[in-house]
């Protein structure tokens, strides 16, 4: 299964402290969101229900019948860059269309745009606007990751 969230791109420490605000033993009682949010800037509790999934795409964060637990995965760049690819929905697409030229949010969302499953589109009546955040949110996420770099505001194949 490949996740479709995309929370706006936060730095790789952020990220360390929501994974570390997340218990390593699950608890029913717990605020996973409430939690996320004291530990980070990520504010809203939709925000910060994105940002859980997010980690759970990942691979930082599972969940069981008891609620949502801290894994014991590597904090790693590398591979956090490879569960990225691999978990993520449009992000293989995503640097495929980067990796062809496309090198801008607007040239990157016309080039995956057919990868959006139709249902999506028929589904919102705003899927556009909605995809191109979400595309914006993905290439920031590429760059924490190293995966693409940003030169004179183009995006670029990280080197």
């Amino acid at each position: 299964m490949r996740y479709k969230v995309a929370p706006p791109a936060h730095s790789l420490d952020c990220l360390r402290r929501a994974r570390n605000a997340i218990p390593l033993v699950p608890d029913d009682k717990g605020d996973c969101c409430a939690a996320i949010q004291r530990a980070t800037d990520v504010r809203g509790r939709e925000q910060a229900r994105e940002f859980l999934t997010f980690l759970q795409a990942l691979g930082l964060v599972a969940e069981s019948d008891r609620g949502y637990h801290r894994t014991r995965e590597d904090m790693d760049r590398d591979a956090l860059a490879t569960t990225y690819r691999e978990q993520v929905f449009l992000v293989a697409e995503l640097l495929d269309a980067v990796a062809a030229g496309a090198d801008t949010p607007v040239s990157v969302f016309e080039a995956v745009r057919e990868a959006i499953p139709r249902w999506e589109r028929e589904r919102d009546p705003e899927w556009e606007e909605n995809w191109r955040r979400r595309v914006k949110n993905l290439l920031g996420w590429a760059t924490r990751f190293d995966l693409l770099a940003v030169e004179n505001d183009r995006y670029v194949p990280f080197q």
